[in-house]
C-alpha cells in the first residue's frame, strides 16, 4: 500500500512539472519613448498615463503567448488613438469615432530574443483603417481601448505566431 502511495505521489509531481512547463510563458518588456510627443495618447498627462498603462499591461499580457524563455522588448515610439477629441460645452472634450481618417495607429521597434540571441527584430507601423467596419472588437468590448487592443493583438499574432 505504501509503495502505491509513493508511486502516486511521484506521478503527481511529474505531472505537475509537465503542466507547469506547458503553461510557462515568455515575457514582454515595454518602454514608451518620449510619450509627451505622441500624436494622441489622451487629453492630458493624466489621461496619457492611464492610456499608456493600459497599453503596456496589454502588451505584457500578450507575452503569455510566447514560448518559455523568449523575451520581447518593445519600444513604443508613437500612439494615435482611434477617433478625434472634440470640444464640448463646459470645456470638456469627448472622443468621437467617425470611421474616417481617425483610425488607431502605433509605431514601435521590437526585438524578440531567447538566451541573448535575437530571433526577430524590426520596426512596425500598426494601423487599422477599417476599425469601425467588419466584425466588432468583441473580445475587447468590456475594456477600454478596444480598437487599439484588437489592432495590437492582430499584429502580435501575425508577427510572432511562428516563434
Amino acid at each position: 500500500m505504501r509503495r502505491h502511495a509513493l508511486l502516486a505521489s511521484a506521478c503527481a509531481l511529474a505531472l505537475t512539472g509537465l503542466l507547469s512547463t506547458a503553461y510557462a510563458a515568455g515575457k514582454v518588456e515595454v518602454r514608451f519613448i518620449e510619450p509627451e510627443h505622441f500624436s494622441d495618447a489622451g487629453r492630458d498627462s493624466i489621461d496619457r498615463d492611464r492610456t499608456l498603462k493600459q497599453l503596456g499591461e496589454y502588451l505584457q499580457h500578450l507575452g503569455e503567448r510566447l514560448p518559455e524563455g523568449q523575451t520581447l522588448q518593445l519600444e513604443v515610439l508613437d500612439v494615435d488613438l482611434a477617433g478625434e477629441l472634440r470640444p464640448r460645452p463646459g470645456g470638456q472634450e469627448i472622443r468621437v469615432l467617425r470611421g474616417g481618417a481617425d483610425w488607431p495607429r502605433m509605431k514601435l521597434r521590437y526585438t524578440l530574443a531567447v538566451g541573448g540571441q535575437t530571433l526577430k527584430s524590426g520596426q512596425a507601423d500598426l494601423s487599422d483603417m477599417a476599425y469601425l467596419q467588419g466584425p466588432p472588437a468583441r473580445d475587447f468590448a468590456d475594456t477600454e481601448l478596444p480598437y487599439e487592443k484588437r489592432m495590437i493583438s492582430k499584429w502580435f499574432e501575425q508577427t510572432f505566431a511562428a516563434h
